[in-house]
């Protein structure tokens, strides 16, 4: 009789092409999917529903009333049964049950799962015994079989993407966004601005949700699209031109939101991820990020009703496929993806135990005057740190995480010159004292985009709302 239950040899063949892969089954397995879907249907096949009105039952419903077992203490499965239960982004019986699913191929309780279930006659009611797998005597013996060969394969699952088990068992891709850490910025004391300085220093601030934007532009014809949520789910809806997120591709109008800090925006409020940003004030920040683009390059499937929505409330909103282009003209300067600027290194010179950006004023003559032989150099403005290598060789000349930038900036006299910065004795912040680093860019505007690109990143790392 079992062998007749479609549901089984299914299950069966599913089990055979999980095991044809080498090591453990990842979620990049082709076959995990559905194999997880059949699983679902036999959980649910025969499942009575109650016959008043009351709210619809699923297999979630006598996973958490297992008994615990084992005097009370807690077991794999019971850590489990648990860890689904306080799931923050699971919302439904749904998602909880299929948040279990992938802890129990994980931690290998699924079998002892159903057997609890076989031993717990309360429970057990649940299930019709005709047309049920897990009610029939005759088919849940083959099935704890099945069961059993599972349990000895090895799974290797991101646990921690479970935001769209209540709609979906496809999986989003996820990304982590974990800025260099590092250490406070040295900061000087504030002086007088100067008419003759532009650029920014480490003094600036970042706008709620502006972190995964960028900053504004002044040149912008129109205001940035705020975040957007919907249905509880934080939407990127801009990536500000010329900002650092958008060069290194960090983060793409329409990705979602996920985690700050490990702290959930799965059911977001409006104005959550701004609240959140503020708690964390001063912290380093981590991001986790669900791509709207897929792993076979298309719109992930169930993100579509939430883009309608999104697209009805902003009508300007378009997903972006990746940085927005240069202008015509501008060379495209790349060392593997990655964009790069050719400068000329003018010199260096020491500015003492104050670094901010009025110094630059002075400094950037007096290593002008020198007229040293310049070094053409490749500049790299990186999302944590700014890289400098000679353009011969590819010899590393120096690296400077941007809490060691004290400041940035160009002269008036020079615009094609720009300077920043750095702190030289980092062991000892009360005694640091600064290095001014002079280059020289191929035009005034390419200067200007270096100077905000590396602005941003001081935001980068600071953190500050």
């Amino acid at each position: 009789m079992a062998g007749k239950e479609p549901l089984l040899s299914a299950l069966k063949g599913g089990v055979l092409r999980l095991r044809e892969g080498r090591g453990p089954c990842t979620d990049a397995s082709p076959h995990l999917a559905s194999f997880c879907q059949l699983l679902e249907s036999i959980l649910r096949k025969g499942l009575r529903q109650p016959a008043w009105g009351f709210r619809r039952r699923d297999y979630w419903h006598w996973l958490e009333q297992l008994p615990t077992g084992d005097g009370g203490r807690p077991t794999p499965l019971s850590t489990s049964i648990q860890k689904a239960g306080g799931c923050a982004k699971a919302r439904t019986a749904q998602g909880r049950g299929r948040y279990f699913l992938r802890l129990a191929l994980q931690g290998k309780v699924l079998a002892a799962a159903v057997r609890q279930l076989a031993q717990t006659p309360r429970l057990l009611e649940f299930y019709d015994p005709v047309s049920s797998v897990l009610g029939n005597e005759e088919l849940l013996e083959p099935f704890l079989s099945l069961l059993l060969v599972v349990t000895e394969m090895d799974f290797s699952l991101d646990l921690q993407n479970c935001s769209f088990l209540d709609e979906s068992w496809l999986l989003p891709v996820r990304a982590l966004l974990s800025p260099e850490p590092s250490f406070r910025y040295l900061k000087s004391q504030t002086r007088k601005k100067r008419n003759d300085l532009v650029g920014r220093d480490c003094h600036g601030t970042l706008r709620p949700a502006s972190a995964w934007m960028g900053s504004a532009s002044p040149a912008r014809a129109e205001p940035p699209l705020p975040p957007r949520y919907v249905d509880g789910r934080v939407f990127v809806t801009e990536v500000l031109p010329e900002s650092q997120a958008e060069v290194d591709e960090v983060v793409l109008a329409g990705d979602v939101l996920d985690e700050i800090n490990g702290w959930s925006l799965r059911n977001a409020y409006s104005g959550q991820a701004g609240d959140v940003l503020q708690k964390l004030k001063g912290q380093p920040l981590s991001f986790c990020l669900l791509r709207w683009r897929w792993h076979d390059g298309g719109v992930y499937e169930p993100l579509l009703p939430y883009l309608k929505v999104l697209k009805e409330k902003e009508p300007r909103f378009q997903l972006q496929h990746g940085p927005r282009c240069r202008g015509e003209g501008e060379p495209q300067r790349l060392q593997g993806d990655r964009l790069l600027y050719n400068l000329w290194y003018l010199g260096q010179t020491s500015v003492g135990k104050y670094g901010g950006k009025e110094v630059l004023d002075w400094a950037i003559p007096t290593v002008l005057e020198r007229h040293s032989a310049a070094r053409e150099v490749l500049f790299d403005v990186k999302e944590a740190e700014v890289l400098v290598q000679e353009k011969t060789s590819s010899k590393l000349l120096c690296r400077h995480p941007y809490p060691t930038i004290a400041c940035v900036g160009r002269c008036v006299g020079s615009r094609s010159v720009f300077a920043f910065c750095v702190a030289t004795s980092l062991e000892n912040p009360d005694g640091s004292t600064f290095d001014c680093l002079v280059f020289a860019a191929s035009s005034e505007e390419e200067c200007e985009e270096i100077i905000g690109r590396i602005a941003t990143g001081f935001q980068h790392t600071e953190w500050f709302v």
